[in-house]
């Protein structure tokens, strides 16, 4: 009486655990080498290690059913519950001990497959630190026992349940012969309707179309009947990854079917990383530098040549071919950079490429009629170019800054602010100025941004303004702006960016191929100060044009007419948005203008 009094008191106390709401952390468990049973404090689980395997069963579903917490949580408590029970060794054995309650689970239909999940994966945890060889083989025929119940059909679990058996309890297909009934039978053709029962199994989840776990199966037996009309027929449904699993399993002749398979299907992605997954470059070397030159351009496209540069991990063929993006983007000191550090030869020099650029479409700082672009990094620099702003009524503001590619890393500050009249653009270097002349600069800006005399044209500014509170968060001149236009806000559905927008309004777009280039570097480039210039340049032009001309018929959605007015606001408090930045950022560092 006193042992089932202290079990009763046990199983209350995990009931009332669980119904007033688990704790996420697990009770404090300590085991020593000697294989000791774990020391559970008061409030932890009770032992149900003594338990029948059925009566087991039934606790765990009644606590579970009864506790008010979420699943997630009850699955859990569960689950450690299961694991400790374990460790106290029950009877006759660990993973026996397991084997009996999946044996039993099925009569509890609608927690079968849940609590089948549970207590396999606490088994499998359990058997890292290792059972008795005893326990193990006995374990491994009740569960071979198991699978011939459930193919037999006088047993039922789930498909995926079964995989979790075989593979967890080790099943061979020699243990599967022992436990069948017919022991007179020679060793040879055991095995061999041992393989037979398996394939049969395996035939029908392929005729179900299960092929993941057709070939899990197949792969666990080691059972390489099936060929290439197996993987043809997988491509043909769409199980892409079951064809590699059993393409890997099978060998490298199989691989090879596959990627041609993938070729043949215009999927070079999947093609390509089995090929770098399988170092099967030799075997398809024009593939691979298809691939890498079509990743290339296409970082090429968004600006991130650094990024593709380390992509090309010196390779000359490919580095070449950067070069030629460099060339038709008109990167002129990329080429240049490329062709040094490499020592490529036989390029077009960059006085013919820029001679090319200046006529390949895109729009140009001297067609704005900018008469100067001035470099602004000390205090009398910053004071003039304030003066000068005040007397303006519209001027356009963009910001550049280096971008990061380092995943979960901080953002870089914001390097640069251009500020651009109708006929001059000052570019400010906030690094230094803020280094140098931090109060200056706050009360300078501030007289510029906080004017509601001023109105600021911006594209997408919202993102420069947070970003600016994430540089600066010290200046109060970025804590707000003053009449501030989103010319971004002012088009429906935008298109291309600012470059799209230039395009469709004044019949050039921009050259972005700068956009994300090192702008930290001092100095920067002529190349850097014209693309930072007509960034905010081109917003006046914009505006000017929509104001004073008519637009094409297809330029407006339904031919509305815009209401700058409207989108004027009248103070943006970048303080408040700053907080919800983390999202901002990254739609930034995309390069949404």
């Amino acid at each position: 009486m006193p042992i089932l009094s202290e079990t009763v008191q046990g199983i209350l106390g995990l009931f009332i655990f669980l119904t007033m709401g688990m704790d996420e952390r697990l009770p404090d468990r300590r085991y020593d080498r000697t294989r000791q049973a774990w020391s559970v404090r008061r409030h932890a689980f009770c032992d149900l290690s003594r338990m029948p395997p059925l009566v087991f069963v039934y606790l765990l579903k009644e606590c579970y059913a009864y506790g008010t917490s979420k699943a997630t949580s009850k699955f859990r408590a569960l689950q450690d519950q299961v694991h400790q029970v374990l460790y106290n060794d029950p009877r006759p054995g660990p993973a026996t001990f397991i084997a009996y309650c999946l044996c039993i689970l099925p009569i509890f239909e609608t927690h079968r497959e849940g609590f089948s999940h549970l207590i396999i994966s606490a088994l499998r945890r359990f058997l890292k630190t290792g059972s008795t060889a005893e326990d193990i083989l006995k374990a491994k025929l009740f569960a071979a026992k198991l699978f011939l119940d459930i193919t037999g059909g006088s047993m039922v679990h789930d498909e995926i349940i079964v995989i979790k058996i075989l593979q967890v309890f080790d099943v061979s297909l020699e243990n599967i012969e022992e436990v069948i009934h017919d022991s007179d039978v020679k060793r040879s053709i055991k095995i061999d309707r041992a393989k037979e029962l398996v394939e049969q199994y395996i035939f029908e989840l392929i005729e179900s179309q299960s092929y993941m776990n057709a070939v899990s199966l197949l792969e666990h037996f080691s059972i390489r009947k099936s060929g290439e009309s197996f993987l043809l027929k997988m491509m043909e449904c769409g199980e892409y990854k079951a064809a590699e699993k059993w393409a890997t399993f099978m060998g490298k002749s199989m691989l090879c079917a596959l990627v041609q398979e993938y070729v043949d299907r215009k999927l070079v992605k999947p093609a390509y990383s089995i090929i770098k997954k399988n170092n099967m470059r030799q075997e398809f070397p024009e593939l691979y530098h298809q691939y890498k030159e079509s990743s290339l351009k296409k970082l090429a496209e968004k600006g991130v040549w650094d990024v593709a540069e380390a992509r090309a991990n010196a390779d000359k063929q490919l580095l070449e071919y950067l070069v030629y993006l460099a060339m038709e983007a008109g990167y002129s000191e990329k080429v240049e950079e490329l062709c040094d550090r490499y020592s490529l030869k036989g390029f077009m020099n960059v006085k013919e490429l820029e001679a090319n650029v200046v006529h390949s479409g895109y729009l140009h700082l001297d067609e704005l009629l900018i008469e100067d672009v001035i470099w602004v990094d000390e205090v009398n620099g910053l004071r003039e170019a304030t003066l000068y702003f005040e007397d303006c009524k519209i001027i356009g503001i963009d910001c550049e800054w280096k971008p990061n590619y380092e995943k979960g890393s901080k953002p870089n500050k914001v390097s640069i602010m251009q500020i651009a009249s109708e006929k001059k653009v000052y570019i400010f270097d906030l690094i230094k100025l803020y280094e140098d002349v931090p109060a200056v600069l706050d009360e300078c800006l501030a007289r510029v941004l906080h004017s509601p005399s001023i109105l600021k044209l911006g594209y997408n500014f919202q993102c420069d303004a947070k970003q600016l509170v994430h540089s600066y968060g010290d200046l109060n001149c970025f804590k707000h702006c003053e009449m501030l236009l989103d010319i971004q806000n002012a088009f429906k559905e935008p298109r291309g960016g600012l470059s799209g927008l230039a395009k469709k309004i004044l019949g050039s777009g921009l050259n972005k191929t700068r956009r994300n280039s090192n702008w930290e570097q001092r100095p920067l480039t002529q190349y850097q100060l014209e693309y930072a210039a007509l960034d905010a340049a081109v917003l006046l032009h914009i505006f000017q044009h929509v104001c004073n001309h008519s637009l094409p018929t297809d330029s407006l959605d339904e031919h509305s007419k815009i209401e700058w007015k409207s989108c004027i606001v009248s103070r943006m408090d970048n303080t408040k948005t700053a907080k919800k930045d983390a999202k901002t950022r990254r739609e930034c560092d995309a390069g949404t203008n």
